[in-house]
């Protein structure tokens, strides 16, 4: 054997030892416990997690702590998966922020990555342990995730899309401003036609997407379209489709309105994002075909709260009364026709860290039960992200995801609202325990 081959390999070797060495095993002992894969409530549970992996999860009578575990006791919480949330907006500016209209044109291209990093954190410690990021600028969204998976920052695990794809003026692109600025191609997801369409979504793969993220129909906070006015035809949706399928991912849909959604429907998108004018058509088509709706009611409940005290005026003031009202009725439609529903808020409309609030709105507007809406941002957010075999339940062999709740969500769901302790990868970012 050479020399530097044997040398290497003796590095590798004395590196593996040292992993098992250092492996460290952690037992959680709660009060309560979900674990979704079975909805029933566990008494007095343990979770034992070693380094990054659930090893067991049961009644404490069941489960062997192993010696010299560090045990913690979280006393009277409810254990929970770690929490999804399948529509943010980690970067750049919040609704509200009274910059956010010119940041396209005042703020430096790296600015809203760094304002993601508060921004991510704020979101993990709310118990949100995973995210989708449904359209940011710059590709702020690889900056983010790259600096979060180094460990230089705290953040949530993140599946993102880059830019998000649709028509030129429509709601994906950037308007209100005088031509000249900010004209963007498909590189920047502006694409019209078959053949646009697949360029822009081809580029958005090769820097990082691993899913696409497309504007149906227009939206509230875009200049200038009619909330519920499709966008793309069927052929560009349909070519957005095949090409993102062809590449292995899936594609999310912002839209509102009811032919759109449908459109989108019929060229086979993964998930609607909104879905605000759902009607009983439209919901049968969805539940028949599988695809999810991610409701973001939150969002619905923000602008019309906005529209209500001034912030949004005009046309943007008059689309978020329309939006919210109908979302009251397209969620309870989705509910009554068995649509796969997953959590989204779009986080960057509303607040970040604010984000388990739609536990309570699916409950309240949505007619949901407790255990429906907390797998709704646990369980069904991992099948949608494809994230399935690794979190979104608390099992053996998945990620150690965990967060605490006080009392019991399936009495009150709003305790969502209180998370106490946050575990990701079996490091603990809140609570007992909690890494400085």
């Amino acid at each position: 054997m050479k020399p530097i081959r044997a040398g290497l390999l003796a590095v590798a070797a004395s590196l593996a030892v040292a992993g098992i060495a250092q492996a460290q095993t952690t037992a959680l002992r709660a009060a309560r416990m979900i674990t979704i894969e079975n909805p029933a409530v566990v008494t007095n549970a343990v979770v034992v997690v070693t380094d990054d992996k659930i090893v067991a999860a049961g009644p404490a009578a069941s489960v062997t702590i192993p010696k010299g575990a560090k045990v913690i006791d979280l006393g009277d919480v409810t254990l929970l998966p770690g929490f999804i949330d399948a529509h943010t907006h980690i970067t750049g500016r919040t609704l509200g922020d009274p910059l956010a209209d010119m940041a396209p044109v005042r703020d430096y291209p790296s600015y809203g990555a760094i304002v993601g990093v508060a921004n991510a954190e704020a979101t993990l410690k709310a118990g949100f342990t995973s995210i989708r990021v449904l359209g940011s600028p710059n590709f702020d969204d690889m900056a983010l995730r790259q600096a979060i998976m180094d460990g230089r920052v705290p953040g949530p695990r993140m599946e993102n899309a880059g830019h998000a794809i649709g028509i030129t003026g429509g709601h994906c692109d950037e308007n209100g401003f005088r031509p000249g600025i900010l004209q963007s191609g498909p590189m920047e997801g502006i694409a019209n036609g078959p053949e646009e369409v697949r360029a822009a979504v081809r580029y958005q793969v090769k820097y990082g997407a691993d899913v696409i993220k497309t504007c149906a129909t227009g939206g509230v906070l875009s200049e200038g379209d009619a909330v519920g006015a499709t966008q793309y035809t069927y052929e560009e949706m349909k070519a957005l489709v095949d090409e993102a399928t062809k590449l292995g991912r899936k594609v999310a849909a912002h839209a509102h309105g009811t032919e759109g959604i449908k459109i989108a429907i019929r060229a086979g998108v993964t998930s609607v994002e909104h879905g605000s004018f759902l009607d009983e058509e439209g919901a049968k088509m969805m539940a028949a075909r599988g695809t999810f709706l991610v409701p973001t009611l939150m969002a619905g409940e923000t602008v019309e709260g906005f529209a209500k005290s001034g912030v949004l005026k005009g046309l943007r003031a008059e689309k978020a009364l329309a939006a919210a009202a109908a979302m009251r009725n397209g969620i309870k439609l989705a509910v009554a026709h068995n649509v796969p529903i997953a959590l989204g808020t779009d986080a960057g409309v509303i607040k970040h860290g604010t984000n388990a609030h739609e536990f309570t709105l699916m409950v309240n507007w949505g007619g949901m039960s407790p255990i429906a809406a907390l797998t709704a941002g646990t369980m069904n957010g991992a099948r949608l992200l494809g994230w399935d075999a690794r979190v979104g339940s608390i099992t053996a062999g998945k990620l150690a995801d965990i967060v605490a709740v006080p009392g019991d969500p399936l009495k009150d769901i709003r305790v969502t609202e209180q998370v106490s302790f946050v575990m990701k990868n079996g490091v603990i970012y809140k609570g007992p325990g909690a890494v400085q």
